[in-house]
């Protein structure tokens, strides 16, 4: 499912670095440690009838990842809430958009990896665009396991949420070659870890499993879905789990900001449960009841 463009998007206006600019206009040096390294870290948020989707929860990812890589002159919590709001109120954007938020290690005196080179403060991105969710939920997604293992704590910790993402790029590059949606990422050992851009779950005799976030991403959707899993008392259960308990599956469905719960209809070439999804139905419905109440407002 390939995102279009979308008309309304041509001439917003971007954050960069303190500065509102047209999007022709929004760029960063070749000196950027995003450029120079892919040194930076980033969270996609969703804007929902006025509100920011769990915005505490993503900022907190957000500033523990720049944290775990050693940023300085990060900018502080109020200024980065500031820059979004900003951002969505030049553009008079308050519902069914999505949000890049990009935080670098800033510029460098000279090329080079090494981050003493980055001499001035953090460079601060808020992308915003009209978008609709990436996938069809009502449809599904069709996948494929790839041969491109997710990085593991021993060599790229997960929870560092960075941009360096050529490894689910290359898995992308898999799935598209394939002519499916997505593709499934194994860890080390050869346990599922998630899709290159999403987290998994599996039901199997009425129990939610789900990958342990040791080589996935600890997604705040895939969070949010551990939790109104055990406030509705639906049995949910975190372990690893092979391909084949994947294949066997009476439902599986994927979470991500920007698809929220999608259900996964084919995993390489098997059809996976019915087309009924009783349980990701229930839960879906659990995930919309909860929206309203956790939306930070766009106007403050």
């Amino acid at each position: 499912m390939l995102q279009t463009f979308d008309p309304r998007n041509e001439n917003i206006l971007i954050h960069v670095n303190g500065k509102l600019v047209p999007r022709t206009d929004a760029k960063v040096s070749v000196f950027d440690s995003s450029v120079q390294g892919g040194d930076a870290v980033w969270e996609g948020l969703r804007v929902y009838q006025g509100g920011i989707f769990c915005l505490d929860r993503h900022l907190d990812r957000l500033f523990a990842s720049a944290h775990a890589l050693a940023f300085q002159n990060v900018p502080d919590r109020g200024v980065v809430v500031d820059a979004i709001r900003d951002t969505l109120r030049a553009n008079n954007m308050d519902d069914d958009v999505h949000i890049r938020l990009t935080l670098t290690r800033g510029e460098k005196i000279t090329s080079g990896m090494d981050p003493r080179l980055n001499t001035r403060r953090c460079c601060l991105i808020v992308l915003a665009e009209w978008k609709p969710l990436v996938y069809d939920n009502e449809k599904g997604i069709r996948v494929i396991s790839s041969s491109v293992r997710r990085n593991g704590p021993q060599f790229l910790d997960s929870k560092i949420h960075h941009n360096n993402l050529l490894n689910n790029i290359l898995a992308k590059i898999q799935a598209n070659v394939a002519g499916v949606d997505a593709a499934i990422m194994l860890d080390a050992n050869g346990f599922v870890a998630e899709l290159n851009d999403t987290n998994l779950f599996m039901v199997k005799d009425g129990v939610v499993l789900t990958p342990p976030p040791d080589a996935c991403l600890a997604g705040i959707t895939r969070g949010l879905i551990i939790e109104l899993c055990h406030k509705a008392h639906i049995s949910i259960v975190e372990r690893n789990l092979s391909l084949t308990e994947f294949y066997n599956a009476d439902e599986v469905f994927a979470t991500g900001t920007m698809g929220e719960l999608t259900p996964v209809k084919e995993i390489d070439g098997r059809r996976i449960g019915s087309a009924d999804m009783p349980v990701t139905a229930q839960i879906r419905e659990h995930f919309h009841a909860f929206i309203p109440g956790h939306c930070t407002p766009v106007v403050s």
